[in-house]
């Protein structure tokens, strides 16, 4: 396509920087052809002009998709070139803290100079068996691709590891042999793969040492054979080294150090055993202090060499060794301590008595003298002579220098030597890993011989990695059947012949070396003269004629010739080599026994200690002749490189490139400059050129239809997927040459998968801008409707309320218009009725006027008679007055007397109120006060009232009789006249008894307002009474909550206590059941290895013998391994040996188990122990606060005691003035003196009375409120001392089921005791029941004795007389049975003659039931009569009597036989039990016969078996029946231990067999299941307890066997069906992959789905149910499975980057909820499976939520609960999206996250453990199914069994 179709506007490109290496920018115009620019915007906002080359008009590299970015593999890079590879790793890296990254066949590693948590035993364990493109990029997987390939191919393997200095070459290699260890595990018991690991540390302490750029910088390089046997397991290794770093030795720069061996020791010089060593600090000797740098950071040189001591120890070599080890490298730091001074000029000396010579000296075992004399001197030899040379100090000090790099390299060489040894076996090998830990590609600004050999051994490494990477592209290509051209790549081979060939560099070196007087500017002056001109990868630097330039394939290196000779002759003093043979130190002359055969020693003899099993040039290295000892280091280096490209070639390789990110060791910082250089020295952008010259996209068609559907048309796709993608392809991309179609994929130049992404881009983008519109259009819409009906209703109540106004002010006329109207009618009428008033007004004063006259004419005529009236009756009243002076006088005596009475009668009662004063304080006293005043008032008043009232009646009696004589006084008219003088006194006595009137009346207003103030008064006073009676109320309703809530809080207490006690225990019980269960299965484990190991002996020793020899495993179920008949003579045998063949182990074993089981029993008496103290402590802590609860309501009751009594007095005095107040009333009320019946009198009285009912209702609720404390306190009590033991009980027995009850740790006292308790009452009995069960045989013997003699006597008479005698022998009989009773015990008499009635009504309804079968008989025998009649049968058959006829069938009735009855057992001889251990479990098959049978009938026979067994009492019979069925059951679960079918239904038949051997065991609590027939059948001799626990122990082997099978048959499907099958099609799109290619996520034939995972889970379920499996069983089973499951697709989720998506969290959920609706089908959902899946159902819910803000932070945190922090940033870190639409996680995000859970209190682990299974438990299921019913099918072929 053209260039215009991508540099397009908004199109990002690459530009070069010189800081970054490469910037990103944005084309702000579209590029034209032509243009001499482009017009870009940087990231930050510039603008700028990028210039386009006139020469070339190359334009800038064209930036991937966002979404291509951070890619596993950098070949799925649709471009592919420098700055994206750059910039993928970089993000990777710097974002997504990924260390590892794939390149086509190559890892690329980067060193994070962090410890990072991905390379523990999970990361192994989920890596291993995995395809190398199904997960992320990871050394494991790299080590697991060539273990597979090993195994697959049948072809030896390496691993190349390489990069320069600190890029984490040593770490990788180790990390790799790592996984080989723990993948293959070791073929013997040695622990091979423990010592290839332990040969790490020794070789890091000798080899490795602080660089500038590493704090352990491997200065060598070193070649690892990892060998393994014909089953893929570790038997040993080789190590081969390369160009040890022997000037480290003696001379180290500025912050580096030596290695790191002489820092541990001077670390520990103050050890016992190393103090004849005399070191002392680093910094005190010269071969250690040159760097001043003696210490690394974090490193603690005295625990290294402890470990490296250890690892020593592991391999083989002794103390004593390593002693005289750290004593030569001892004396190697005294030598170079060693001053050599200047004699003069020539010559040279050493002080005498040298303290460090001294030391050297003595640590090697050489005399002081000699080595003194030839450290200073030389010996020179010529043809006639020998002389002495003295040495200048400058070439002596070289001389000892020389020396010490000769003694370590000897030394390093022995030590390789020994760990070679070490691990070297004697089983024949078939297959090695090698692993090759090489220094990668330096250039430094001096660079001298050893640069120059590391730099020709990359080259040569590269060379071979360019020709396999051309390889695997020509066979990719090949297979495809695509035409292709030669590839140009870059072709090394110029520059390895300037080294190696014939006059090449090192040809020339060794010339030079040869010659007499050769030196460096002489060999740089042949180089000049030979290669300048011939090779253009050789020149010659301008300002020096003593270096050179060589064009390597990574830079141009300059080169310094300057001891170039001495390095590669590396020759040492021969008299200092003899002095040292000469030594007495063993060791050292160890080192230099072969010094005879090499006087050139070198740093590595070729192949010293390595073998090869290739088709390599066999090691030559110890038979060379005399000539051939003298090869220059150079020589040895090129043959040792030829021999590993040789190795290596005949390998497959595996690539391992490390990159230093930066060279400041600082974590997770990347350097691009620094990293550009690496890229391209260790040939990683080498590949991607390679694979951009060809096609380096490739995908599958089904991918490609599934990635791209959506720019295909409806009509465009075609049945034929491959069709259909060649006829999209051909309207997509115009240019044919850009892809070509392959077998099963098409491949794509580069760029074109980006031009394809950016087509479907934008076709999504148009759909999204559609549906957008659409949206928008339909919200539009919707809030315009919204709007119309909103204006609508607003319009309609507009409207509405207008006419409501206009309704209104309609009514407001109307109404006006009525009011106007009545208005004027009332102002008419009002005028009307005063015009009619004022007429009748006129009338009444006019008939007023008249009648005035007339009233005023009749006045005066009555006013006449009135005068003469009062005249007569002033006459009257004369004689009258003078009467009532009289009788007034008379009254006033008798009154005065009475009232002296009753003034004495008060003053008594006055006394008697002050004494009731005096008792009665307070109100009472009030109270009183006012009653007697209110007393003497009412006294008064009735006192004046009584006198008024008298006074009227006297008055009304003499008007009456002044009248009648007014008649008689009008007579004596005179007498009248006369006395009228008296008549103005008498007016006067009127007044005065008028005011007299108007005072009383006075004082009868004042004592009525005295009685309303009293009545307030008592009013008041009864307010405040219902005041405190409400405040009584109140604080009882105060103490009844505070008793409510302490109570509440008490047992809130201790539930919470119980809770925790309880959660405790179900811990550590779940902790002890996990640990035994895990010995159980180690046990197994060694059980399983010791019985191979004896297979194996007796297969080696019986070869010849025919039926012993093992199959293939793979073989079907009917080939058996061997044949039957030596099964079953191997089963007698072990019958036979007893004991020793049923305890399967060695003695070793033995011990080691017998001292876990007493480990185990000593933990559980110390849990045991532990739970007694806790029981305590909660027992104390209970008193305690109980304690402290009854003192506080003690103080509470005794406070209501007090206010109780308080209040019951003061009622007790109220009542009492009451009573006294009434007497007073009621005696003043007799004497009448007052008036009861007044009003004042009831209002105090009911006053009163109220006050009294009021103290009534107090002291009701004082003594309810008193009841109540006392209930409260007696329940607390009841509660303290019965309830809480119960509860707590209870609790702690819910924790165990039938099945612990002998491990339960509160009933297991309890249960010993009962146990005895019961044996000793049987004990005491037994004798007692022998001698009653005697004396009632005896009698039973006699009553069968009567019982026959009735019996014949019976058979004699006619049925009818049969049943009456019957009848009255049991009446006789019962009747006897009743006299002995009563005679006996009368009130058993009576209990007895009511059995008697019952038995006598039982016998009379039996005697009923037979009379009517009797009539029923008769009637059928008549209608048979009638049939044989009409047949024409004989008359005499005809006539027989019905009596005759049911007489013989009616014989047999009368005394019924029972049938025998089956007691559940069965009977079977001893030498049978081989033939029902054969029938019953070995040849029995869950497929065939065994589908029909009852669930469980195996264990069931078995089972009654053993009940005989027991029955007739034979322990033998017992034991050899259980031990031959435990040991079968093995056999069978061993031979057959892959079938899950079989395994099933063995565990449903060992646990049936167990709760079998539980529920008949006789223990009370499992009878209680039982039913009383079912009680009968229980165990009566043995007890089985210890064999119960052992055949628990078989299921729960059985269970974890099951559980390993179900995950075994699973562990294919889960991650294909769970994550990388698209449940919904179409959700997540295939993302381009590179050349490790993964899974697809298409659904083809053989790729497992969902749906198989269901059917798989479905199909367990249902063959567990039909074997009837425990539904408790089930669950745990199910259970187990799901947490598989969920571990295994969360760490698959975790390690692979390509399936942290938002759709595929989608998929996750969708996939989690099937699992559930399968759960909910099978009624499952209480199993705690569900629970399993949280972490994985919280990973999806992650993956799906949005993480941008801080409100997401916060609910990310507090949703994944089930998460650790380590998984959570883990899934944030690798959230990756699949389309444009989504958005990465930012770093500040994920940060904000790591924040947010810094406090949690979790493990550091990522990955969970996918091994660890659940305690199993196997609760009690008692069997419903009774024994003696149990019919044994004849396909099982145990007809020997009798049923008894």
């Amino acid at each position: 396509m053209a260039a215009s179709e991508l540099y397009t506007k908004s199109a990002r490109v690459w530009i070069p920087d010189a800081e970054e290496v490469w910037k990103s920018a944005e084309l702000t115009k579209d590029y034209k052809n032509g243009d001499a620019s482009l017009q870009l915007m940087l990231e930050d906002g510039t603008s700028i002009d990028h210039k386009l080359d006139p020469k070339t008009k190359n334009l800038p590299y064209l930036r991937n998709p966002d979404i291509l970015v951070g890619e596993n593999d950098l070949t799925a890079l649709s471009y592919l070139h420098e700055p994206a590879v750059l910039h993928n790793l970089k993000v990777r890296f710097i974002d997504s803290k990924l260390i590892y990254t794939y390149c086509g066949i190559v890892l690329v590693a980067i060193n994070p100079y962090e410890t990072l948590p991905i390379y523990g035993t999970d990361i192994i364990n989920a890596y291993s068996g995995q395809n190398m493109g199904d997960m992320d990029p990871h050394i494991f997987a790299v080590a697991e691709e060539a273990y597979k390939q090993m195994a697959r191919d049948e072809r030896n393997q390496s691993i190349i590891v390489s990069g320069e200095s600190g890029a984490g070459k040593t770490v990788s290699a180790k990390y790799a042999m790592r996984y080989f260890a723990t993948v293959s595990g070791s073929a013997s018991e040695a622990n091979v793969e423990e010592k290839v690991l332990a040969s790490n540390p020794i070789m890091e302490a000798i080899g490795n040492a602080k660089t500038t750029r590493n704090d352990n910088s491997s200065r060598f390089g070193k070649y690892i054979e990892i060998g393994f046997d014909n089953r893929y397991r570790i038997i040993g290794a080789n190590m081969r080294t390369y160009l040890l770093e022997k000037s480290r030795v003696v001379f180290q720069a500025d912050e580096e150090r030596n290695y790191h061996v002489f820092y541990q020791l001077c670390a520990s010089a103050n050890l016992p055993e190393f103090k004849n060593l005399r070191l002392s600090s680093a910094n005190d000797f010269l071969y250690t202090r040159q760097g001043r740098s003696p210490v690394i950071e974090g490193v603690d040189d005295a625990k290294e060499l402890r470990t490296t001591r250890h690892a020593f120890t592991l391999l083989g070599i002794n103390e004593s060794y390593q002693i005289g080890l750290f004593q030569v490298l001892a004396a190697i730091l005294h030598l170079g301590n060693v001053e050599i001074k200047d004699r003069d000029s020539d010559s040279s000396l050493i002080a005498p008595n040298n303290r460090h010579l001294t030391a050297f000296c003595e640590l090697v075992g050489v005399a002081y003298q000699d080595m003194s004399q030839w450290l200073c001197h030389r010996k020179l030899k010529t043809a006639a002579e020998t002389y002495v040379k003295p040495l200048p100090r400058l070439q002596a000090t070289n001389a000892r220098d020389a020396l010490s790099k000769h003694i370590y390299a000897k030394l390093f060489n022995w030590i390789v030597e020994h760990v070679n040894k070490a691990l070297v076996t004697n089983i024949k090998q078939h297959s090695f890993i090698g692993v090759l830990d090489i220094y990668g590609f330096e250039t430094f600004e001096i660079n001298s011989f050893e640069q120059f050999c590391i730099n020709y051994a990359n080259e040569k490494l590269q060379q071979q990695f360019n020709m396999h990477v051309f390889k695997l592209e020509q066979e990719e290509y090949m297979k495809e059947q695509i035409p292709w051209t030669l590839i140009d790549f870059y072709d090394n081979q110029p520059c390895i012949n300037l080294i190696e060939a014939k006059m090449g560099i090192l040809d020339l070196l060794d010339e030079e070396c040869k010659m007499p007087k050769g030196s460096d500017d002489s060999w740089a002056q042949k180089l000049y003269n030979t290669h300048l001109k011939t090779c253009s990868l050789f020149e010659k630097p301008r300002m020096s004629n003593r270096a050179f330039i060589i064009q390597h394939f990574a830079d141009k290196v300059e080169y310094q010739c300057e001891g170039f000779l001495e390095k590669n002759k590396d020759t040492v003093n021969e008299e200092q080599i003899n002095v040292l043979k000469a030594s007495k130190f063993n060791l050292l002359v160890e080192l230099f026994q072969d010094e005879e055969k090499a006087t050139t020693p070198t740093g590595q003899v070729p192949g010293t200690g390595g073998r090869t099993r290739l088709s390599i040039k066999p090691d030559k290295g110890r038979d060379m002749s005399s000539k051939e000892h003298k090869k220059t280091v150079g020589c040895q280096f090129r043959n040792s490189l030829q021999m590993l490209m040789e190795t290596l070639n005949a390998t497959t390789p595996h690539y391992v490139r490390c990159i230093k990110p930066n060279d400041f060791k600082l974590a997770f910082s990347f350097d691009p400059k620094r990293a550009v250089q690496q890229l391209r020295a260790c040939g990683v952008l080498e590949t991607i050129r390679i694979s951009a010259a060809g096609f380096p996209s490739r995908w599958t068609y089904q991918e490609f239809f599934s990635r791209y559907r959506v720019l295909m048309k409806q009509k465009d796709v075609l049945p034929d997927k491959k069709l259909t993608c060649k006829n999209v392809l051909e309207k997509l991309v115009q240019d044919q040459d850009k892809y070509q179609f392959g077998k099963t994929k098409i491949f794509f130049r580069a760029g074109q998968v980006a031009y394809l992404e950016k087509l479907r881009a934008d076709k999504l983008r148009a759909a999204c801008i559609r549906i957008q519109k659409t949206i928008r259009c339909w919200l539009a819409r919707k809030k315009y409707l919204r709007q119309r009906s909103a204006a609508i209703t607003i319009q309609r109540f507009t409207r509405g309320y207008q006419a409501r106004c206009l309704a209104k002010f309609m009514r407001r006329t109307q109404a006006a218009t009525v009011i106007q109207k009545y208005q004027r009618m009332c102002v008419e009428r009002k005028r009307y009725r005063q015009k009619q008033a004022a007429a009748l007004a006129m009338q009444t004063i006019l008939r007023a006027y008249m009648a005035r006259q007339k009233y005023r004419a009749l006045l005066r005529e009555h006013k006449a008679i009135i005068i003469q009236k009062h005249v007569r009756g002033w006459l009257a009243r004369c004689w009258y007055k003078r009467c009532l002076e009289a009788i007034v006088y008379l009254q006033c005596c008798i009154r005065r007397m009475r009232a002296k009475r009753e003034l004495k009668k008060l003053k008594i009662e006055a006394r008697s109120v002050e004494h009731f004063k005096k008792l009665n304080k307070g109100m009472e006293n009030k109270i009183m006060q006012l009653q007697r005043k209110i007393d003497e008032q009412n006294k008064d008043n009735r006192v004046i009232s009584e006198r008024l009232v008298s006074l009227e009646s006297s008055y009304a009696s003499e008007s009456e009789r002044m009248r009648g004589e007014l008649g008689r006084l009008r007579g004596v008219e005179e007498d009248a006249k006369n006395k009228a003088s008296q008549v103005s006194s008498l007016l006067e006595e009127l007044e005065r008894l008028k005011k007299e009137l108007s005072v009383t009346q006075q004082e009868k207003k004042t004592i009525e307002d005295w009685a309303q103030k009293y009545r307030d008064e008592m009013e008041k006073m009864v307010s405040e009474l219902k005041d405190q009676n409400g405040l009584l109320k109140k604080e009882k309703d105060d103490l009844n909550r505070m008793i409510q809530e302490q109570g509440q809080q008490m047992t809130e207490k201790m539930a919470r206590a119980i809770a925790q006690e309880t959660q405790q225990l179900e811990t550590d019980l779940n902790e002890e059941r996990s640990r035994y269960q895990n010995l159980l299965t180690e046990h197994l484990r060694l059980e399983e290895k010791y019985d191979d190991l004896k297979e194996e002996l007796a297969h080696s020793s019986n070869v010849s013998k025919p039926g012993h020899r093992r199959t293939d495993s793979t073989h079907s179920s009917n080939e058996s391994e061997y044949t039957y008949n030596s099964e079953y003579a191997e089963l007698e045998e072990g019958s036979r040996a007893g004991e020793d063949v049923t305890r399967g182990m060695d003695t070793s074993l033995t011990l080691k188990l017998q001292k876990r089981v007493t480990e185990l029993e000593q933990e559980k008496q110390s849990l045991r122990n532990e739970l007694e103290n806790k029981e305590e402590q909660f027992q104390r802590a209970r008193a305690r606060d109980d304690a402290q609860f009854r003192k506080a309501r003690g103080a509470e009751l005794e406070y209501e005691s007090l206010k109780r009594q308080e209040l019951e007095s003061e009622n007790k005095k109220l009542r009492h003035d009451l009573a006294e107040m009434r007497q007073s009333l009621l005696g003043d009320a007799a004497t009448g003196a007052g008036a009861p019946g007044s009003p004042a009198y009831k209002v105090l009285l009911d006053q009163l009375n109220a006050s009294c009912e009021e103290l009534e209702v107090r002291k009701e609720e004082v003594l309810i409120l008193r009841s109540q404390l006392v209930s409260q306190k007696e329940a607390m009590h009841h509660k303290e001392t019965m309830t809480e033991p119960s509860v707590f009980a209870q609790d702690v027995n819910k924790l165990k089921d039938a099945d612990e009850l002998k491990q339960a740790y509160v009933g297991l006292k309890d249960t010993n005791r009962l146990l005895e308790q019961q044996l000793q009452t049987q004990r005491r009995t037994y004798d007692s029941e022998v001698e009653s069960l005697r004396g009632e045989l005896q009698n039973v013997k006699e009553e069968n004795n009567r019982q026959q003699q009735l019996l014949a006597q019976n058979l004699q008479l006619p049925p009818e007389a049969r049943i009456e005698a019957s009848l009255q022998h049991e009446i006789t009989r019962l009747t006897n049975e009743n006299l002995e009773l009563m005679a006996d015990d009368p009130t058993a008499s009576r209990e007895a003659r009511v059995v008697i009635l019952r038995r006598m009504v039982d016998l009379m309804e039996q005697l009923e039931k037979q009379d009517r079968t009797i009539r029923k008989l008769k009637k059928q025998l008549k209608v048979y009569s009638k049939r044989i009649g009409e047949m024409g049968a004989g008359q005499t058959e005809g006539q027989t009597s019905p009596g005759q006829t049911v007489e013989e069938p009616i014989h047999p009735v009368n005394i019924p036989r029972r049938e025998k009855d089956f007691q559940g057992m069965l009977e079977y001889k001893k030498e049978d039990e081989m033939k029902l251990v054969k029938n019953l479990i070995l040849e029995l098959k869950p497929r065939g016969v065994a589908v029909n049978l009852i669930p469980g009938l195996p264990a069931y026979i078995l089972f009654m078996c053993l009940r005989h067994a027991d029955y007739v009492n034979d322990d033998q019979k017992v034991r050899t029946l259980l031990t031959s069925t435990i040991n079968s059951i093995k056999k069978i679960l061993k031979k057959r231990g892959d079938d899950f079918e079989t395994v099933s239904f063995w565990l449903a038949n060992t646990c049936r067999f167990l709760h079998c051997l539980k529920q008949y065991s006789g223990d009370e609590a499992f009878m209680k299941h039982n039913t009383s027939r079912q009680n009968e059948h229980c165990l009566s001799n043995f007890d089985l307890a210890e064999y119960r626990q052992v055949i628990s122990d078989l299921a729960i082997q059985i269970y974890q066997q099951l559980v390993k099978c179900m995950e075994n048959i699973l562990q294919p499907m889960i991650v294909s069906g769970m994550l990388e099958h698209e449940t919904i099609q179409g959700v997540s799109g295939v993302k381009p992959t590179g050349l490790r290619k993964r899974t697809s996520s298409i659904a083809d034939e053989g790729t497992y789905t969902l749906d198989s995972i269901l059917r798989q889970l479905s199909a367990f379920h249902s063959t567990m149910c039909q074997h009837g499996t425990d539904p408790e069983l089930i669950k745990q089973v199910v259970k187990q499975l799901f947490y598989i499951i969920g571990a295994v697709t969360l760490n698959n989720l975790l390690l692979r980057k390509d399936m942290c998506s938002w759709s595929k969290g989608m998929q996750i959920r969708y996939n989690v909820s099937q699992l559930e609706e399968w759960l909910r089908d099978k009624g499952l959902m209480i199993c705690g499976a569900k629970e399993t899946l949280e972490p994985l159902i919280q990973a999806a819910q992650l993956l799906q939520v949005k993480k941008k803000t801080d409100e997401d932070a916060e609910a990310i945190c507090s949703m994944c609960h089930a998460l650790t922090t380590a998984q959570i940033v883990k899934v944030l870190n690798l959230y990756t999206p699949v389309n444009e639409f989504e958005e990465r996680v930012s770093v500040a995000f994920i940060r904000t996250i790591q924040t947010r859970l810094r406090d949690r209190c979790e493990s550091p682990q990522l990955l969970m453990d996918t091994k660890m299974i659940y305690p199993v438990t196997f609760p009690f299921n008692p069997s419903s199914l009774a024994l003696e019913t149990i019919q044994i099918p004849t396909s099982l072929n145990l007809s020997f069994l009798t049923r008894v």
